[in-house]
């Protein structure tokens, strides 16, 4: 288990690889991809504009959800200095089931959906967090027409 201190380095270290110009991009990419389906997820994944994207911005958060499963950094801090781990995984939730058993990966996102659902009130959170998008997907599909 890491000290506060080392907690608090590492959680700004990774706030540091989000500012990478890469990152930043395929960070606001995933804030406008709303996904219905595993299908449209998965192909969304091997596209050659914004599927390194997808793939960069989930494993990014599923990997520092490792570090917090793991201990070397303190769970309720990186709950508290984040919220975009939760914006990610809300918008994968309800197509996971699916997407484990289309790439035959029960391990899919596991870290992530750990310390969103050990946090204390994870559940909730999720809940809230999937009610909010659901408001915003709409002007978002229409601005990303625009």
């Amino acid at each position: 288990m890491s000290t506060k201190a080392e907690s608090a380095d590492l959680i700004m270290k990774l706030y540091d690889l989000r500012r990478e110009s890469t990152m930043r991009k395929a960070r606001d990419w995933m804030f406008t991809f709303n996904p219905t389906s595993a299908e449209e997820y998965s192909k969304t994944m091997m596209d050659p504009e914004v599927g390194a994207y997808l793939r960069m911005v989930t494993s990014y958060w599923d990997m520092a959800a490792t570090f917090v499963n793991q201990g070397a950094i303190d769970a309720d801090m990186f709950n508290q200095t984040s919220g975009e781990h939760m914006v990610v995984f809300a918008k994968i939730q309800p197509l996971l089931a699916d997407l484990r058993t289309m790439w035959q990966a029960p391990e899919a996102m596991a870290n992530l959906e750990k310390v969103i659902m050990d946090a204390p009130d994870g559940a909730e959170r999720l809940k809230r967090m999937q009610d909010w998008l659901s408001s915003m997907a709409p002007p978002q599909a229409e601005e990303a027409a625009a």
